[in-house]
């Protein structure tokens, strides 16, 4: 009996995965991945421009723009998504540019605060020193400030991608079911009877991209961390010696 069971494990989890294939699980692995790397591309230059202006104070009103920021993680989704689907209706906006405005705009609040928390500790006299020494604008955006704030920003771009990756209220109103992302594509197939093997494997299936994405985000970080070290273990030894004489 215990045999039994165990093939019967077997063959249910191998039809699930031929499920999972059967049901386009592998070209939907592919379409969520495009709005989750449009709004993180969006999304993290946005943050992070909001980030430094409210954290070096070039805002009139900081609270106003913090609590404005902070609106689409505290407001109920379903209800701001209904009243924005009508808006987008009338404008005669498409649906897929649609999703991604409104993804955007749901994930600034993640990527504004996770860059206000960098810039809190970001030292502004390493451009001071560049601009002095002749540097332009865009040398000092690409080879000072970029390199000192890499990891933040890949965090941002990472909680961005997983607010576009894992959505789906946004994706089926606003979008009208013609976006078919990998969250649309487990409610189906758990709309019907007797899937709970395709929709185990394609719920295992969808965590394979932030799982990735996750650990290429904390490779970078630790690359960049120890190549600063190495950088400042160098300019330390590069710095002559003086040698003191000692009289007894």
């Amino acid at each position: 009996m215990r045999r039994a069971r165990e093939g019967r494990g077997r063959g249910g989890g191998g039809a699930g995965w031929g499920a999972a294939r059967g049901s386009g699980a592998p070209a939907a692995l592919a379409r969520p991945a495009v709005p989750g790397l449009v709004v993180g591309d969006i999304a993290r230059p946005a943050g992070a421009r909001a980030a430094r202006a409210l954290t070096l104070g070039r805002v009139r009103w900081p609270r106003l723009v913090s609590a404005v920021l902070l609106a689409p993680v505290a407001l109920p989704p379903f209800a701001v998504v209904m009243g924005l689907d009508v808006l987008l209706l009338r404008a005669r906006i498409p649906g897929a540019v649609g999703v991604g405005l409104v993804l955007v705009v749901a994930a600034l609040p993640y990527t504004t605060y996770t860059m206000r928390v960098a810039y809190g500790g970001y030292d502004t006299g390493f451009e001071d020193e560049a601009r002095t020494l002749g540097a332009s604008p865009c040398a000092i955006r690409w080879k000072v400030s970029l390199p000192l704030l890499a990891s933040s920003l890949a965090g941002a771009a990472f909680l961005a991608f997983l607010v576009g990756w894992s959505d789906y209220i946004v994706t089926v109103l606003v979008g009208g079911g013609q976006l078919v992302t990998f969250p649309v594509l487990i409610a189906s197939t758990a709309s019907g009877t007797g899937n709970e093997a395709a929709v185990a494997a394609l719920s295992l299936s969808s965590l394979l991209p932030p799982l990735v994405l996750l650990v290429s985000v904390a490779l970078m970080g630790r690359r960049r961390r120890h190549a600063t070290s190495g950088r400042r273990v160098a300019a330390v030894a590069a710095v002559p010696t003086e040698r003191v004489g000692v009289r007894v």
